[in-house]
């Protein structure tokens, strides 16, 4: 499996806090079957990116777990500012040296959403969007997932959303997003060892139960590895 969305990399933001919780993770990550992880850091307010210096803790991760590979993004988060130098600097922020980027939606409104979403297509980009099922906005309106779908965005969810960690309301839009064929990715989003571990399974086989093997291997296997290696995803 390929975790396409994690908090990884040590002390660069609200995830791993040490290079020793960072181990942790990738050894709980290597035990449930992932054998690729993106290492997402967040930009966006409270946490400043940068690129050069993720990469630097992503080369010594790599040289640190050899079992495991990793690759560099970011989450995203849409505001005037990340916009404009996503724009201007696209290779700061996608998923490696791929077109496709990692976003998040602001907690507190939708406003310009699609708008900003357009603009990065616009610019040759793939705009993944995390975890809606968490967002409080899209959860009073749900039907802002099929638009974002039918503008070309894909979406993903949190695995241990869909098995009932952040509450019945999550759940509940993770399956019927799912039956609605507008899940194209599950990921851990993990930024730590207990309460939001790096675990795929759960959630896969949660997933099966819904939309079947074959379906569910998409989510964790064949698109994240179209996503890594710069490829169409395949609805």
């Amino acid at each position: 499996m390929i975790d396409l969305h994690c908090h990884l990399l040590p002390g660069v933001d609200d995830g791993a806090k040490s290079w020793s919780a960072t181990l942790e993770m990738c050894r709980l990550a290597e035990q449930d079957g992932v054998t690729h992880m993106v290492c997402t850091p967040h930009a966006n307010f409270e946490f400043r990116y940068d690129r050069a210096a993720h990469q630097i803790l992503l080369d010594e991760l790599r040289g640190r777990v050899p079992g495991l590979k990793f690759t560099l993004g970011c989450e995203l988060h849409l505001s005037y500012e990340n916009i404009e130098d996503a724009l201007d600097h696209p290779e700061r922020y996608t998923i490696g040296k791929t077109r496709y980027i990692l976003v998040e939606l602001s907690e507190y409104t939708a406003f310009n959403v699609t708008q900003s979403l357009f603009e990065l297509q616009s610019a040759g980009l793939v705009p993944i969007v995390a975890h809606p099922e968490r967002n409080q906005v899209v959860l009073g309106r749900p039907g802002i997932v099929g638009e974002l779908c039918d503008a070309g965005c894909l979406v993903q969810i949190t695995a241990n959303s869909l098995t009932g960690s952040w509450g019945k309301p999550s759940q509940k839009m993770c399956e019927s997003l799912l039956r609605a064929n507008a899940v194209h990715f599950i990921s851990s989003d993990a930024h730590g060892v207990k309460s939001r571990p790096p675990i795929l399974s759960t959630a896969r086989r949660a997933a099966e139960a819904i939309i079947g093997k074959a379906v569910a291997a998409k989510l964790v296997e064949t698109n994240p590895s179209a996503v890594l290696e710069n490829q169409n995803i395949i609805h």
